[in-house]
């Protein structure tokens, strides 16, 4: 007998991933933006990784869930000073930047963990 449950939880993430690749579609340039003013190299190799996840016919889920991950706690866990310090040197608003990107990246996480 097809166990159902196990089609299901793999058309989530692979909703889950479709979703991610919609975003970044629309909002990977800022991430983009924000990653570079962070000059963190660690979270800009995840971004490259999440865009290779896609350069396949059928995306790798797991890889683009583990690059959510590596981009999420790092926005998390960024310094309100060095962001603040970050915004000025830029002229940028790396603060709310941060927290908006932090805040889409997590909904996009959430679907992974709510497929499984």
């Amino acid at each position: 007998m097809l166990n159902t449950n196990m089609l299901d939880i793999s058309q989530h993430r692979i909703n889950a991933a479709a979703a991610t690749e919609a975003h970044l579609h629309h909002h990977g340039v800022g991430l983009c933006n924000l990653l570079d003013a962070l000059d963190d190299k660690f979270c800009r190799s995840a971004l490259y990784d999440l865009y290779a996840a896609f350069g396949q016919p059928i995306p790798d889920v797991d890889a683009v869930e583990t690059a959510l991950h590596s981009i999420h706690c790092r926005l998390m866990d960024q310094a309100p000073s060095e962001l603040d310090r970050i915004g000025h040197a830029r002229n940028l608003p790396a603060s709310d930047m941060t927290r908006w990107h932090g805040a889409r990246v997590g909904e996009l996480l959430a679907r992974f963990r709510h497929a499984s």
